[in-house]
């Protein structure tokens, strides 16, 4: 059956909201259409400020901050807006499409695999109200498809790998890397996800620390990281303070709490590190992050020498030469690290190709259109982590456009904190 389907996302990220319009035919997939709009510096404040703010909260505790309503109820009608200009533009009908897919805003994470070490409750915070996009934009959404991960007792990230192995019908198989606010990857061999986990701050550090000490948005070209020189004292504390997480086993998925950013930024100031370096090692560091989490990969399974990349952070010139240099055993690596990365390129075997995904420009925003369409035909979404133990898990939530609607308690993902002591207690 064929569907057209809107796919959106924001998730971390700071930069843009991202939308796709992709024909469905089966698991092959086209795109009609997409439109991006960046986001101004006053809601890039507000999002930083709420974000500290919700940090380990309760639902209760969030829904009842001062500025809780005003920045999602703003939030949702920009997207309701994009959403709105991009059928306007390009003569879209409402009644064409069948849904829209959408992530909603992440603004804390704490899944089982970082659960579990802390001793902790898992839970995720996306906001949103599907049920006002809906309203606001007269198509049906679907919505929060993290929280029936995390119910379940799975990480809820990464939700690519499925949507890579649909890609490669097309594209082949390879290592799928996402290169976002967190980079993430996908082992997918014979058209099936063997393996796949988030694996740390890629454009995090970066776009932060430039939006931190200029006007710019980020280090287009890595023309501020190219005149820069990496300071190895810095690398290293890049990876002692994030340690924990880095050397956790798979699967596991990230959040920009587990990088310790202000902590980074205050060392940075601290030591005098000069600003172009800084640049560089972050961008560096973006790179080593990437491929030490490659390092992690079970030895039972094989890992391409064949990477597709896709996401933003992979259009720095830097970040990219330096993951192909890691791969092939080329720049400046930890001495606690010579060892593991020795043993990935002894893996890899043949000769490393990187190349670009034809369908990499609006990845993450397809991919929501993606589990959108998995909703309507009432399939499992199945990742690698749940395909081990034979689980099936449909996800998301159906919002239909109601004019007479005027409550909104879908301003919270179900798995938001305390999901759990609420269904203990009922």
């Amino acid at each position: 059956m064929k569907y057209k389907i809107i796919g959106n996302m924001t998730g971390n990220s700071m930069d843009a909201i991202d939308l796709v319009l992709t024909e469905f035919d089966g698991d092959k997939m086209s795109d009609i259409c997409s439109y991006t709009r960046l986001y101004n510096d006053d809601m890039r404040n507000k999002t930083e400020s709420l974000r500290q703010q919700v940090f380990n909260k309760t639902a209760r505790e969030i829904v009842d901050l001062s500025d809780f309503k005003s920045f999602h109820d703003e939030y949702i009608r920009q997207i309701a807006d994009c959403i709105n200009e991009m059928c306007y533009i390009n003569k879209i009908g409402k009644k064409e499409v069948d849904a829209i897919g959408f992530h909603g805003k992440t603004l804390d994470h704490n899944p089982p695999s970082k659960s579990k070490l802390d001793g902790t409750k898992p839970y995720t915070l996306q906001i949103g109200s599907g049920k006002m996009l809906a309203d606001l934009t007269e198509i049906n959404t679907i919505y929060d498809f993290r929280s029936d991960f995390i119910m379940n007792g799975f990480d809820g990230a990464p939700l690519a790998p499925l949507h890579n192995a649909h890609i490669a019908y097309s594209e082949g198989d390879g290592c799928y890397y996402n290169g976002g606010n967190t980079s993430n990857f996908a082992i997918i061999k014979n058209g099936k996800a063997l393996s796949g986990a988030d694996a740390g701050p890629f454009n995090e550090y970066i776009d932060a620390y430039i939006r931190k000490h200029t006007t710019l948005a980020f280090d287009e070209g890595a023309k501020i990281g190219m005149s820069g020189k990496l300071n190895k004292k810095l690398l290293q504390k890049l990876f002692d303070i994030g340690r924990k997480y880095y050397e956790t086993k798979l699967p596991k998925s990230g959040d920009p709490a587990y990088y310790y950013k202000n902590e980074v930024f205050d060392y940075v100031e601290q030591s005098g590190i000069n600003f172009a370096d800084a640049v560089h090692t972050f961008e560096y560091f973006a790179a080593y992050i990437a491929t030490q989490a490659l390092t992690l990969v079970p030895e039972t399974i094989d890992i391409p020498s064949r990477f597709v990349l896709f996401g933003g952070g992979w259009k720095n010139p830097l970040v990219r030469r330096s993951f192909k240099d890691f791969l092939v055993g080329e720049g400046y690596v930890l001495d606690e690290h010579k060892k593991i990365f020795e043993m990935l390129q002894t893996r890899l075997k043949r000769k490393v190709q990187v190349i670009n995904s034809t369908f990499g420009e609006y990845m993450e925003a397809r991919l929501f259109a993606d589990l959108a369409r998995y909703k309507l035909e009432g399939k499992a979404w199945i990742i690698p982590e749940i395909k081990q133990i034979g689980k099936q898990i449909i996800c998301g939530v159906v919002a239909n456009p109601d004019s007479s609607r005027n409550l909104y308690d879908d301003m919270i993902c179900r798995a938001a904190k305390g999901w759990s002591d609420i269904v203990i207690k009922q």
